[in-house]
């Protein structure tokens, strides 16, 4: 360093800091040796606070506004240093800036699931992230338990801690919540605030405040949101008796694709099949609609159609029973039939099968027609 800089840092009576990043929380004022000129003009802006530190001990904290220091003003460092000579001479010290306002767009978020108790589905592992913003509030205090003696102090430095104490207290509010997996989405901002809350005791202790925490997402694994998705089609399919010949119906609508030429054939065959039975049965009944009348005249080519292929048997319902908390089945018809007959199920039984909605009693199903044959009780001896 050239005399004419040292003279110059002499000189010099402006303290300031203008900040043109945007993680930047802490920033130090570095003259040389030091040295403070008695007299100096200090500029703390808006979003700011200065943090006078003499030989280690922290001497005052300035909130914004222009000041003149001097002895009147710094009555901390006067006690200090037991300036009663005037405090004319330059004095060594340490500036600290320290930027008040809001570090916008932190994020957090799970690395290892979180396990709870869900009240619809059970044991859950759930992940959740989301974002926050952090703020110093007391600069003294976050001077002395944060950043010590660092120079230019950044928020990636102490974000990592506070992510730690989210993700801690996030998955003992979640746990202890007893909102469903299905309802959390409605009450995210419940959770952030319950977050932002127990954090709080925490973050004062550092000096900091936490004014806004958003919970963003909360995500189920991949094979439960897979299941839910199965659950949710089936659902909205309703019947699936019903659902198959909308879908045929669909197909049917729609000539030139594939499945409406495979129905087109298919209706021509059965219809080509039914034809051919209704003639052969003319020609057996004869003119007069008898049989064993004159033969009618056989066709140069008797080429009888074939006969239709039989319908595919119908596959049995299957029933589950619900009673006292405990749900047994699948059952086939022929089994609840033989319930009733022995007595085991009754016309208040609440059943269930697929394609239904919800538990029903047996005789608000189609299994009601198993009651009307059901003999009335014996007569007395």
């Amino acid at each position: 360093m050239s005399i004419f800089d040292f003279l110059s840092g002499q000189f010099i009576d402006v303290i300031a800091w203008t900040d043109d990043t945007r993680d930047t929380m802490v920033w130090r004022f570095d003259r040389q040796g030091h040295e403070i000129k008695y007299g100096a003009k200090l500029t703390v802006r808006e979003g700011q606070a200065a943090v006078f530190v003499h030989e280690g001990q922290l001497a005052d904290v300035f909130s914004p506004g222009l000041y003149m220091l001097e002895t009147n003003n710094m009555p901390i460092m006067t006690s200090l240093q037991h300036w009663d000579h005037g405090f004319q001479s330059p004095f060594k010290s340490e500036i600290y800036f320290i930027n008040t306002t809001r570090f916008t767009d932190q994020k957090w978020g799970t690395k290892n699931p979180i396990m709870l108790r869900d009240p619809e589905f059970g044991p859950l592992r759930l992940r959740a992230f989301g974002s926050y913003a952090i703020k110093v509030s007391d600069p003294a205090v976050f001077m002395r338990e944060i950043v010590g003696t660092d120079g230019e102090f950044t928020s990636a430095e102490v974000s990592s801690q506070i992510r730690n104490v989210i993700v801690q207290e996030f998955s003992r509010a979640l746990a202890a919540s007893g909102i469903p997996a299905l309802d959390m989405a409605a009450n995210t901002k419940e959770l952030g605030d319950l977050v932002a809350k127990a954090i709080d005791p925490v973050m004062t202790s550092y000096g900091l405040t936490i004014p806004e925490l958003y919970v963003e997402n909360i995500s189920l694994p991949d094979a439960v949101e897979k299941a839910l998705d199965d659950r949710t089609s089936r659902g909205m399919a309703g019947n699936l008796d019903e659902h198959m010949k909308y879908k045929a119906a669909e197909a049917m609508a729609q000539p030139g694709s594939a499945a409406g030429q495979a129905m087109g054939l298919g209706m021509g065959a059965g219809l080509g099949g039914s034809l051919g039975m209704q003639m052969g049965h003319m020609a057996q009944a004869g003119p007069w609609g008898q049989t064993g009348g004159p033969a009618a005249p056989q066709a140069a080519h008797p080429a009888a159609a074939p006969p239709p292929p039989p319908p595919p048997p119908a596959t049995d319902q299957l029933w589950h029973i619900a009673k006292a908390g405990e749900v047994t089945g699948p059952f086939s018809r022929a089994a609840m039939g033989r319930m009733v007959t022995d007595g085991s199920l009754a016309r208040d039984s609440m059943v269930w099968t697929d394609g239904q909605d919800g538990w029903k009693t047996a005789m608000d199903t189609a299994l009601a027609q198993l009651f009307t044959v059901t003999p009335p009780p014996p007569p007395p001896a």
